[in-house]
């Protein structure tokens, strides 16, 4: 699944001053922000001053010697003045030469600040542009990368049972995981609702998920429910470094780090799998890689296991696969397929964050670009949207004739990736399969293309192509290579294939609440049901949590539900109190 990130060629940290170089004084950047400071304001006057002082003199001397040119047969003693001739020649040459002088002067200052101060400053802001635009949490680009794996960290209460970046950045983290809070109020209310009652006392949940601020508010509302969690990420790229530190500072053992390689993803899945005094019996998986991994590894602790809730389409599929062949071990709870997950999360997270996750790689303008999405789920539903919103030019690739035809009576051209990739100015892929985009592919498209994953795994693009001896990898800034074929052409690749929301940008946490809280009450449901519930399979979440889940979310917008009547209800012959949907409805 990982892959080592290669770093070679170029960057763009390459034009600007190293890092222990001083950093601008408030004055420079004052003065890079076209605002002086109290001392710089108090120099120009002065020096304002001094030039008026200097050039105020030749102009009367020069008017002077205007003056003395007139004849007195010019004047009229017992009227008004005549017009002199010339008088207004010489007076506009006066001004031009002082004017000359003042400019000269000037341009001779302005040259003095800047070799002093301006030019080290601008060249530190417009390098430092580049990196800056990642939120600090986000990227971690000072932070070395070397492998913490082999450095001891201590919590401030003694815990070595972790393994992250940097354990001093906790504070920080805290404060992001308190800033998510506020925007996940599902899962707030359940911590107050069922905290007393303790539902998951006693339950052991190994995760591997994203590490997000928002993931955190789930792993920390578990906890509060009663479950002991042991963590690693589900991406090489979108850990935060700091709500790691975060969690561990609070007694949760995580292992996971922005940047790991391959082996370090496998390594941290099996530091939370295999711990001697720990044994889990509830997984919550998203892409598979964990219980894939308890396959291959550690089969036995099936055993002991009630459930698995897995959050992906690469997860679920791997699931549907191991039922299909009579090897799935455990129920398994198919998060990604219910509704809250596919109307909400797919659609309205991918909408906003494939946007922030572009723009904060690239700085490319959408108006009038060339964008084709390969796959119209919802997910490509959602990126198609906010691409058309901006003035691209968008065209789908699809393999289901329902979804083509869903993105047609949408407004967009469906066709093949083959005949239109040698104009295209965008690839975005996320169909979830493999090989979307091939080598043959790769090698039409024009110089400058952005190529980028919005599925889950990163199989969509077709790496393994890319790494060979004629073409270059350059490294450009974080999660941004540009590939060089050996005529020039480059491609740009971002988040070396993965998905590019998580690994570039961040996503908005109220989606995330929803999903987040329909996880939530999946590992309640199969920890607590009764033996015989659920065999050996796939389920979708029951309705009534559907809709549980959609309520608690209602309260922030002020929306207020219309009641049905007995009347009405016995009419439509449901409850009154639903579930108001049949399941085999689609929304």
């Amino acid at each position: 699944m990982a892959e080592e990130k290669t770093q070679t060629g170029g960057s763009w940290e390459d034009l600007s001053q190293p890092d222990d170089s001083p950093e601008p004084h408030v004055e420079d950047r004052d003065e890079l922000n076209g605002e002086p400071g109290e001392d710089e304001s108090t120099a120009a006057e002065e020096n304002t001053k001094d030039q008026q002082d200097k050039s105020s003199p030749d102009l009367l001397q020069m008017l002077k010697a205007a003056e003395s040119r007139w004849t007195p047969q010019d004047q009229d003693g017992d009227g008004p003045e005549a017009p002199r001739a010339g008088t207004d020649e010489l007076v506009t040459e006066a001004l031009k030469t002082d004017m000359q002088i003042q400019l000269t002067d000037q341009k001779q200052e302005f040259n003095k600040r800047q070799t002093k101060t301006g030019r080290r400053s601008l060249s530190r802001s417009i390098s430092q542009s580049s990196t800056d635009s990642y939120s600090s949490v986000c990227s971690d680009s000072s932070e070395d990368e070397t492998s913490p794996r082999g450095k001891d960290q201590k919590t401030s209460k003694g815990l070595t049972d972790f393994c992250i970046k940097n354990i001093k950045q906790a504070e920080f983290g805290r404060k992001e995981i308190e800033i998510a809070e506020q925007e996940m109020p599902a899962l707030m209310i359940l911590k107050k609702r069922a905290g007393g009652e303790k539902p998951l006392a006693g339950a052991k949940v190994v995760g591997c998920t994203h590490i997000t601020a928002q993931t955190a508010v789930l792993i920390e509302s578990l906890v509060a429910l009663g479950a002991q969690c042991r963590w690693s990420a589900c991406n090489i790229f979108s850990t935060q470094n700091a709500v790691a530190a975060a969690l561990a500072e609070a007694g949760t053992a995580v292992f996971a780090w922005r940047g790991e390689s391959e082996d370090d993803f496998w390594w941290c899945i099996d530091k939370c799998v295999g711990a001697r005094s720990w044994q889990p019996n509830m997984i919550l998986d998203d892409g598979g890689d964990l219980t894939h991994w308890i396959y291959k590894k550690y089969p036995s602790i099936f055993k002991r296991i009630r459930g698995i809730v897995e959050e992906s389409v690469t997860g679920v599929y791997r699931l549907y696969q191991l039922s299909k062949a009579s090897r799935l071990c455990v129920p398994a709870m198919n998060v990604n397929d219910s509704v809250t997950k596919q109307k909400f999360d797919n659609l309205y997270c991918c909408k906003e964050s494939i946007l922030d996750g572009l723009k904060r790689t690239t700085d490319v303008m959408f108006g009038g670009k060339q964008v084709v999405v390969c796959g119209y789920g919802e997910v490509g539903k959602g990126c198609c949207a906010a691409l058309k919103a901006l003035g691209a030019v968008v065209y789908v690739t699809e393999v289901d004739p329902i979804c083509a035809l869903q993105a047609c009576m949408d407004g967009f051209r469906v066709t093949k990736l083959s005949e239109t990739i040698r104009h295209i100015d965008m690839v975005v892929t996320c169909t979830g399969n493999k090989n979307v985009v091939g080598r043959e592919h790769l090698d039409k498209m024009k110089n400058g293309c952005i190529v980028c994953n919005m599925g889950h795994s990163n199989t969509e693009i077709d790496l393994a192509s890319l790494r060979t001896t004629e073409l270059k990898w350059e490294h450009v800034r974080p999660q941004v290579d540009h590939i060089i074929w050996p005529d020039g052409k480059r491609i740009v690749l971002l988040a070396e294939g993965r998905l590019l929301n998580l690994s570039c940008s961040t996503v908005p946490s109220f989606v995330l609440s929803i999903t987040a809280t329909t996880q939530a009450l999946a590992l309640i449901e199969l920890f607590n049901a009764p033996e015989g519930r659920y065999k050996q399979d796939v389920y979708l979440l029951p309705k009534k949590m559907d809709e549980y889940v959609a309520s608690l979310h209602l309260a922030t917008f002020d929306a207020h539900l219309t009641e049905l009547t007995d009347d009405q209800a016995k009419y439509l012959g449901i409850s009154k109190h639903g579930p108001f949907k049949p399941n085999y409805y689609r929304y």
